[in-house]
């Protein structure tokens, strides 16, 4: 695969853009966000500087956002579902991948949110937060979610 460059800067804080291997390309904003169901986790991040840190975030299942997108998986064999990635970008460029098995609740079914709300407080002047409960370190904690493309793995093995 070729690196490409990255450009986050356009988008306002909380619009969310879902792209990629999908049949619904879209934007949702903080308020299409919220009006999904919202679930809360706590997330503990032991992080060597700051050392631990817990905060209970609030928001729609990461599984629910990317459903919306109708991604392009044959939704008549269980594990094609399998195949699909989920590369989700931050404003300041940070990026992360999560497996659709990871998130679906018919496989691993870990709740990953994007957090509308921290600690009780709305994140509107932020943008949204992926959150995956269980991560070490918030090694996926990714601040001002902008896009979230969701493609197959077909291109890894086609060479």
């Amino acid at each position: 695969m070729q690196a490409t460059s990255i450009d986050s800067s356009a988008r306002e804080a909380g619009d969310v853009r879902l792209d990629g291997d999908v049949l619904r390309k879209s934007s949702m904003s903080f308020a299409d966000l919220r009006a999904l169901p919202l679930v809360e986790v706590e997330a503990v991040f032991a992080c060597r500087k700051s050392g631990v840190r817990r905060h209970r975030f609030a928001g729609p299942l990461l599984v629910d956002v990317a459903r919306l997108a109708q991604p392009t998986f044959n939704v008549t064999k269980r594990k094609d579902r399998l195949r699909f990635l989920l590369s989700i970008l931050g404003r300041d460029g940070h990026h992360a991948v999560c497996s659709w098995g990871e998130i679906d609740p018919e496989f691993a079914g870990v709740a990953a949110v994007l957090g509308t709300r921290m600690d009780g407080l709305d994140l509107d002047d932020q943008g949204p937060h992926l959150v995956v409960p269980g991560d070490r370190c918030g090694g996926r904690h990714i601040s001002a979610v902008t896009e979230i493309r969701i493609w197959s793995d077909d291109q890894l093995w086609s060479r």
